[in-house]
């Protein structure tokens, strides 16, 4: 059982989809940007949109047609790794930066995924289940607002 944290994303992500931008999510392993990459697909292509998978070990031949897809506007989201930094992915829109587990990144890294749009400055959503002090001091000094999840949705299994 996890905190919920997907599923805020996903919500979010859906918001910003639905008023025409793209989604770029990024996860600090494969493992957990595959995991993620499947529950978007379950919940959110049956409504419509393309989610794509964009890591590392994919060969060049894929992960060129994903940046063809995501540089031509044909893909709402994008679930990848470290391989989002790359100079080589452009977006049509970007509209929202989701980073899960944001105290495995550098301020410069998701600075770079955050510019990865000219046009518009995207909307940003950091998420951990691990409150460690940068994470407190960035909510406490930075430009960061805080929604805590503290209980289980009330039909969850106990």
């Amino acid at each position: 059982m996890g905190s919920g944290k997907t599923i805020v994303a996903f919500e979010a992500a859906t918001l910003a989809m639905e008023n025409g931008y793209q989604v770029a999510m990024m996860a600090p392993t494969e493992i957990l940007a595959t995991q993620h990459y499947i529950s978007a697909r379950h919940i959110l292509e049956p409504a419509g949109y393309r989610v794509v998978l964009l890591t590392g070990s994919l060969d060049e031949g894929q992960k060129r047609a994903i940046r063809r897809h995501l540089a031509a506007g044909d893909a709402q989201m994008v679930i990848g790794t470290h391989a989002l930094l790359e100079d080589k992915v452009e977006f049509e829109r970007l509209g929202l930066v989701i980073v899960d587990e944001q105290h495995r990144f550098g301020v410069m890294q998701r600075m770079k995924l955050m510019r990865k749009n000219s046009e518009v400055q995207p909307d940003v959503l950091v998420m951990t289940a691990t409150p460690i002090p940068r994470t407190l001091a960035l909510t406490l000094y930075g430009d960061l607002d805080v929604s805590v999840i503290d209980e289980l949705p009330p039909d969850a299994l106990r």
